[in-house]
């Protein structure tokens, strides 16, 4: 079976070009999918399982750190090769990382030598999920941003289907046992991480906890009350339930 590859690069120029020289340079690769942004590629990569994923590491939303730090859960058998115009740096991490990279304008002697390290690992069919992630730490810090960023979206599991959710669409977590559910407009998943692990990560401004077993997006909320017992009540938009506020927490709402 030929090997499958994609592709994920903002620029289309660079893009198509990067295409051309692989068709020419390795007509046994197939393409299963050309990306111009992360969200596409990550869609791509959960429903296409390519052996290599070819990542501009700066794309408008999602990075492609930010798509290589999801393979794991993914497309955990795919191959990254980082396209890039870092600076020396971030090549020797790539480099001590044992991972490849490929340094615009791509040449065919570089691509060439990209495709023959690629060959020799294919005895193991998974990354080293080690080296990756010391290589995403390194790159990390030299995103340009003094703090990270906050995080924009999130993958869940519905059946069968691993989905791209938005935060902005989650409309509040709920505690399920080890794991989270995520509620949407379009219906609820399972999030393999739990809920208080959720908080260092969300963005504060928009998520508060308002119980032991709840977090709730603040741009849902219609509405706040208090139900015959004293408890808080909140009502969301263009939802039917209803969220109980803890007495903890009672104090986010106060002048609201």
């Amino acid at each position: 079976m030929p090997l499958e590859a994609l592709i994920a690069e903002d620029e289309e120029l660079l893009r198509h070009s990067l295409v051309e020289q692989l068709r020419r340079l390795w007509p046994d690769l197939r393409l299963v999918a050309e990306c111009e942004d992360g969200a596409s590629a990550l869609e791509q990569l959960a429903e296409k399982q390519p052996d290599i994923a070819f990542l501009d590491i700066r794309m408008p939303g999602i990075s492609g750190i930010e798509v290589a730090r999801s393979l794991s859960e993914l497309s955990p058998r795919t191959q990254v090769v980082f396209v890039t115009a870092y600076d020396q740096y971030a090549i020797d991490a790539f480099e001590q990382g044992a991972m490849d990279y490929l340094l615009k304008p791509v040449s065919d002697e570089r691509l060439l030598a990209t495709r023959e390290r690629i060959l020799s690992r294919l005895p193991s069919t998974r990354q080293d999920d080690a080296v990756l992630e010391r290589l995403l730490q390194r790159l990390g810090p030299s995103q340009g941003a003094a703090e990270r960023p906050p995080l924009a979206w999130i993958t869940a599991s519905n059946g069968r289907e691993t989905q791209l959710i938005m935060l902005e669409d989650v409309a509040y977590f709920r505690a399920d046992n080890k794991y989270t559910t995520v509620v949407t407009a379009a219906g609820e998943s399972l999030l393999r991480t739990p809920l208080r692990e959720l908080l260092d990560v969300l963005d504060p401004q928009h998520f508060r906890q308002i119980h032991r077993s709840t977090i709730v997006n603040m741009k849902a909320v219609a509405a706040v009350s208090r139900d015959d017992t004293g408890r808080g009540v909140l009502r969301l938009r263009g939802r039917a339930e209803t969220l109980v506020v803890s007495q903890p927490f009672m104090s986010l709402f106060r002048g609201m």
